[in-house]
């Protein structure tokens, strides 16, 4: 399958400072993809020079093979066949629904038929005669997503396009739009800080820290084989514990974990295991005590907070139907099926 967008060694600069550095990817033809990481890491930078609303001091971005943006050339926004979907929605206030959908196809032979099929697509036939201040946020994102999809764009840019709703309907409006690319067949990135947001709506992740991407895997693989440390605390909930490497088996204060990586260290090496809630069960039986700190009620599960008895903090989710009380101790054990190893940081 042809590649259809590509980043190549990409770096940009503001005042000559570094702001994205040495970064590169590529994706398929109808994939989701998304660019994580926490604020000021670079992630928008990279959608705007997508765009072509950034310039790049260094590399190459091409889509479907045709060059982009180098440092001598860049092609203008409006001739790239990608589309944008802003935090903000920017939408025309003074144009109804219908008037801003279709406001980037004004010459399309069939650009009626097009606008009405788009706003059946988001389900906003009803609200096309309606203007933007008469909208909900949900809405108002949904115009913004038709009016993007309007001039059928190769690739769709969404730079944080939920994070201005609710956490209720940022997901099921992030849902909704996925089905909706999905359905269509069109290519997207979606820029967000949410982890959540970006396993539920994207194939392929690339997790950002400081200008550089630090892994460009499936959701899966991004929990479950994080490539740094920094990239195995930042995505999912989870605790480091410090072990040693014994054999087979890497030893912590919470009992042997089987070594998942034998070879890879000197025995006796000092490592640090990575645990998440998932990897902990309450064990009424064990004599590994813990006490619970904190406890948040999440309806069908509880997440427990712990602290062990070497001062070690670690979380834990049970179903809601057990209820432990703040304060008390609890038995715990180990039931880790993807160990998280990486060497412990020297001194």
């Amino acid at each position: 399958m042809p590649t259809l967008l590509s980043l190549k060694n990409v770096c940009c600069s503001y005042d000559e400072q570094p702001v994205v550095q040495d970064f590169g990817f590529s994706m398929q033809p109808g994939e989701i993809c998304s660019l994580l990481g926490p604020s000021g890491c670079g992630k928008t930078t990279v959608l705007r020079a997508i765009a072509g609303f950034e310039s790049i001091s260094a590399g190459e971005i091409a889509l479907c093979g045709e060059p982009l943006s180098t440092p001598s050339s860049v092609k203008p926004p409006e001739q790239r066949q990608i589309g944008m979907v802003f935090q903000d929605y920017a939408l025309f206030p003074h144009l109804t629904v219908r008037q801003n959908i279709g406001f980037g196809i004004i010459k399309h032979p069939q650009r009626q038929q097009r606008i009405t099929r788009l706003l059946e697509m988001t389900n906003m036939a009803a609200f096309e005669h309606r203007y933007p201040h008469e909208l909900s946020g949900g809405q108002q994102q949904r115009v913004a997503l038709a009016r993007a999809m309007a001039t059928e764009p190769k690739l769709l840019l969404l730079d944080e396009p939920f994070s201005n709703l609710d956490t209720d309907l940022r997901r099921r409006l992030s849902f909704e739009v996925r089905q909706i690319l999905k359905d269509q067949g069109v290519s997207a990135i979606l820029v967000t800080h949410d982890q959540e947001e970006a396993f539920a709506f994207a194939d392929q992740i690339g997790v950002m820290q400081q200008g550089k991407l630090l892994q460009w895997n499936t959701p899966y693989h991004i929990y479950h084989e994080p490539a740094t440390q920094f990239v195995a605390s930042f995505i999912g909930q989870g605790h480091f514990l410090p072990g040693q490497v014994q054999g087979k088996h890497l030893s912590t204060e919470l009992g042997l974990i089987n070594n998942p990586t034998p070879n890879r260290w000197p025995e006796g090496s000092p490592i640090e295991v990575l645990l998440r809630p998932d990897d902990i069960i309450i064990d009424t039986a064990s004599t590994i005590r813990a006490d619970i700190i904190n406890k948040t009620f999440m309806g069908a599960i509880t997440q427990y907070t712990l602290r062990l008895k070497t001062g070690s903090i670690i979380e834990s989710v049970l179903s809601s139907h057990h209820d432990y009380s703040h304060s008390e101790e609890i038995g715990i054990r180990i039931d880790a099926q993807h160990v998280v190893v990486f060497p412990a940081p020297s001194h």
